[in-house]
């Protein structure tokens, strides 16, 4: 084999692995674009199953006590002990949670504490016990 001939063995082989590394990096980009949209439906399904456990804490706590509770920490385990430490402290898979008494009842409002491109819900809730999500940053 002459030096010619290995130099562009070489250059076809060099060429051929920059394109298998090509072809790996755009099948890569894809897959993570779609392990971020599973995640990020998963952390968007359990914000909702967190305001329903809500609202129903907010039931119970209004059958007890002739009110709704104004704040998270009075739902939690240090005061009437119907949700658990974390959501009483506020934050769940990747969402905040507001609780704010009104003169009528309360208002609930899960939002992403960090912005992800590929999900900008929010979602709230109240006494009427609807959940209504929001496109779009909160306000």
């Amino acid at each position: 084999m002459t030096l010619a001939s290995r130099r562009a063995l070489v250059r076809s082989i060099s060429i051929v692995a920059v394109g298998v590394i090509a072809i790996v990096a755009v099948i890569l980009s894809a897959a993570t674009a779609k392990l971020n949209m599973a995640r990020d439906y998963a952390e968007e399904t359990s914000a909702l199953k967190a305001i329903q456990t809500l609202n129903t804490a907010q039931v119970q706590y209004n059958s007890q006590f002739g009110r709704y509770a104004r704040s998270l920490v009075e739902l939690g385990p240090s005061a009437a002990n119907l949700i658990s430490a974390d959501l009483a402290a506020g934050e769940r898979q990747g969402y905040r949670f507001t609780l704010t008494g009104t003169p009528t009842g309360y208002i609930i409002v899960a939002a992403p504490s960090a912005r992800h491109s590929t999900r900008l819900r929010t979602f709230d809730s109240d006494q009427s016990l609807v959940i209504r999500m929001n496109d779009g940053p909160a306000q």
